[in-house]
């Protein structure tokens, strides 16, 4: 794979802001930015040099120079700008890749001049690290319309529920509409409300006062601290049912009394709150009193899961890899391709923390510049057979019709391991599309979001426009 230059292209050179390794007909392999709001690797890679960068042409573009003549071209600077938009002034070196006496490819290294460079005091993330809303990675649609409306509710006093799986990031959501309110540089203040029991909790929110319990001293509570800021309160579906009308009449009246006082103190807090299930759901069980949800959703934000914002995936697994890079000093590249199919074949229950600490994992296990999958975790690649194939799901479903079966014994056929189960995931993919009505229908048989599934049509050249 002509990407395996990157690791020698790395090896040489100390610093670059971005790579492009081509093929012998200058069709892009492999892609590297550093730069912020650069393409993913995947909106680049099989486009021709010159469809990527139109300004350039034969002769300005030193990619095309090198494949015509052999010969490597070292510190041009070219101006740059790709059909994205996006521009640059660049010194670049580009070299052949050569085996034996062919070249089968360039490896395009560039720097970025740097104009306008300001030294100052970087002011931290509100002075307190509070996440803002330029800190969350995504391009998807969903996720953009999810940005604007926090850009909206921020601006108001209203309380705020997020709904959002496990791992999805409601903390994150909840701090970035504090940074982008007017009540940014008072105090942001967070509570998990989950397991705590009512006469702890009631105290932690609303303070004591000295003995009014053995050992109770007097204490704020956080009401009291978030004064003038935010209060988060995060999976208050799993709060006792006693303390809820206790946070209702705080919030209704703009005051709380402390355990074991008498006198009301007043509080000026916008409530943020989160549920990692259905909130109408929660009050229909019983976990949350029907007056307290509609006080706490005077606006309802959802975050919508990992598995339908695939397009999501890549970069925020470049995000993760450059944050761990700095974290543990390596310098990892990316991902194999084989990982690659196996994230995005992969329904993610645990959710953006999940595809966190699995990075994590793998910058644990690496021995190579690219995370490989060797260096995953082992439920990862036994949950990655299942949902891809359907092994171990009890012959139901796809996997009785397609699968080993279709083509006999895995053994009968040739290549590489994933060159094989590349074989037999377009053989049950034709199969289930031959007994589906819809697109949709095929997607849900096999248990893959609609991103996923549309990726994989588009890999296999399966979907009719």
């Amino acid at each position: 794979m002509l990407r395996r230059y990157a690791d020698q292209i790395f090896d040489i050179f100390n610093y670059v802001d971005s790579v492009i390794i081509t093929d012998e007909n200058a069709v892009i392999q492999y892609y590297y930015s550093n730069r912020e709001g650069a393409q993913c690797e995947s909106d680049v890679l099989g486009k021709y040099i010159l469809d990527a960068y139109p300004t350039l042409d034969r002769d300005s573009s030193t990619i095309l120079r090198v494949l015509r003549t052999g010969e490597p071209v070292l510190n041009e600077v070219q101006v740059l700008r790709d059909v994205w938009g996006h521009h640059a002034t660049a010194t670049t070196t580009t070299l052949p890749i050569m085996e034996g006496e062919q070249i089968v490819g360039a490896a395009d290294v560039s720097s970025y001049q740097r104009e306008g460079i300001v030294l100052s005091r970087k002011e931290m993330k509100e002075e307190k690290g509070l996440y803002r809303l330029d800190d969350i990675i995504s391009v998807s649609d969903s996720m953009s319309l999810l940005k604007g409306k926090i850009e909206k509710v921020a601006a108001t006093d209203s309380s705020i529920m997020v709904y959002g799986e496990t791992g999805t990031g409601k903390e994150l959501i909840a701090q970035s509409i504090h940074t982008e309110s007017g009540r940014r540089k008072k105090p942001f203040v967070s509570q998990n409300c989950a397991a705590i029991p009512s006469t702890l909790l009631e105290g932690i929110l609303f303070g004591t006062e000295k003995g009014s319990f053995t050992g109770a001293e007097t204490r704020p509570g956080l009401f009291e601290r978030a004064n003038g800021g935010t209060l988060f309160l995060d999976e208050i579906n799993s709060m006792e049912l006693s303390v809820q009308p206790k946070i209702l009449k705080a919030i209704e009246e703009k005051q709380v009394v402390r355990v074991g006082g008498y006198q009301p103190i007043a509080v000026d807090v916008k409530i943020v709150s989160a549920v990692n299930e259905d909130p109408l759901r929660c009050v229909h069980k019983g976990k949350m009193r029907e007056d307290l949800f509609y006080r706490l959703s005077v606006v309802q934000l959802t975050l919508p899961p990992l598995r339908e914002r695939m397009e999501d995936l890549e970069p925020l697994v470049n995000y993760f890899i450059r944050s761990y890079n700095e974290k543990m000093n390596k310098d990892i590249m990316g991902l194999e391709k084989e990982v690659e199919e196996i994230f995005r074949g992969y329904s993610w229950p645990g959710n953006v923390r999940e595809l966190r600490n699995i990075v994590e994992n793998a910058f644990n296990m690496a021995s190579s510049r690219f995370i490989q999958t060797k260096d995953l975790p082992e439920y990862l690649l036994r949950s990655g057979a299942k949902e891809r194939f359907g092994f171990g799901t009890g012959g139901g479903g796809v996997c009785a019709a397609g699968g080993l079966g279709a083509g006999g014994s895995a053994s009968g056929r040739r290549g590489t391991l994933a060159q094989i189960l590349e074989e037999i995931e377009e053989e049950i993919i034709r199969e289930t599309l031959a007994v589906s009505a819809t697109y949709l229908e095929a997607a849900q048989k096999l248990g893959l979001s609609k991103q996923a599934f549309d990726y994989k049509l588009k890999k296999y050249k399966l979907k009719q426009y």
